[in-house]
């Protein structure tokens, strides 16, 4: 039987993204497909796959010794163009780290994103060795249940949330990219309801925008909140505290946070850019800037009828993305793969409509 070795250090810096991911997915492929694949993490041997979540230089030396013998596969989570709006770098060492990027992802045999959207983006960038699928993001619904009242109230005690006003929360690292400005902008706006962010600097100072966003952070409106860096077995408290999911990012691939407050039926609202129509179709709110953000959470908070409609639209979403149909794509993904085969079409489109 075909084996594959996970190749991560996602999990080293907290509050991101990737970590999620790689959690998930790599939890998935465990439990689902064995006996027909062995999976293992971070082993050491030969091995017929070898999957890189993340992009070490450790990594990058170890590609040249097992070219030959292990098919390799690469996570794309971000390019040259999303780093740019997440760190804040010295030219030099970025032109270095962007070159190197690129480097990595020409040197597997095969790249997975979880966008369709970024495949023309990663053909763009001349990465043309590997070929290049979508297999979107998942998220357990056992990580992420519906909870009970009597939990809800003990989140919100924690977390000096209000109990009797609307609840908006935002998702994520304290970066310029995830409008993070915007997102306490749009709070001023709506000063009856009470706006949560959940996130911190992980990357610390060289993070981009760290110090206009840092002055915020440390004088917010007094109806915003920031928690600062959560650990990820606190989050499903919060998600069934909040009412609206709020990520006014300019720039993503597919938010782990999105699929998140989708399993505890949370309505979602996102900043309108192209990259979410062929994952999320018609099942979202979105808005351009803090008036129209503003406008849609009034539009929530003043009509019961309206956020029922919305939170069943967010239902249906999370539909798409059960555990067996992302379970079937990773399996004919890695059959394809240890065959050394072309990948069939695996992701959702706007056809998959809800």
């Amino acid at each position: 039987m075909p084996s594959i070795n996970m190749r991560s250090k996602a999990l080293s810096v907290k509050g991101q993204g990737v970590g999620s991911c790689y959690e998930e997915q790599v939890e998935l492929v465990k439990s689902g497909l064995s006996p027909e694949f062995v999976v293992t993490e971070n082993a050491r041997g030969v091995f017929d796959i070898i999957h890189y979540h993340t992009i070490n230089p450790t990594y990058f030396i170890e590609r040249f010794f097992t070219k030959r013998r292990s098919i390799g596969v690469g996570y794309v989570h971000f390019l040259p163009d999303t780093l740019e709006e997440s760190l804040h770098l010295p030219r030099l060492i970025r032109a270095i780290l962007y070159k190197y990027v690129l480097s990595f992802y020409n040197s597997m045999d095969y790249l997975v994103t979880v966008n369709p959207f970024m495949i023309q983006r990663i053909k763009d960038y001349n990465i043309t060795n590997p070929e290049v699928t979508c297999i979107t993001n998942y998220v357990s619904e056992e990580r992420f249940p519906i909870m009970q009242e009597k939990d809800i109230l003990g989140v919100k005690e924690r977390y000096h949330i209000p109990t009797d006003r609307f609840i908006v929360l935002g998702v994520g690292q304290l970066q310029t990219r995830k409008g993070v400005i915007d997102f306490v902008e749009t709070a001023k706006l709506c000063p009856e309801v009470t706006f949560v962010w959940a996130g911190g600097f992980s990357f610390g100072r060289i993070t981009d925008g760290y110090e206009q966003i840092k002055q915020v952070v440390d004088n917010p409106p007094s109806n915003v909140i920031f928690t600062g860096i959560v650990d990820r077995t606190e989050m499903p408290g919060l998600y069934n505290a909040c009412d609206l999911m709020f990520l006014p990012s300019f720039e993503e691939l597919f938010p782990m946070s999105i699929l998140e407050a989708l399993c505890c039926k949370k309505p979602i609202l996102l900043r309108d850019v192209p990259l979410y129509e062929n994952i999320l179709m018609s099942g979202y709110l979105k808005g351009k800037n803090p008036v129209e953000f503003a406008s849609r959470v009034h539009e929530l908070t003043s009509s019961v009828e309206n956020y029922k409609n919305w939170q069943d639209l967010a239902w249906q979403l999370h539909a798409l993305y059960l555990k067996e149909a992302t379970l079937d794509k990773w399996r004919m993904f890695y059959r394809a793969v240890s065959l050394k085969q072309s990948v069939p079409q695996l992701s959702n489109t706007k056809e998959d409509s809800i």
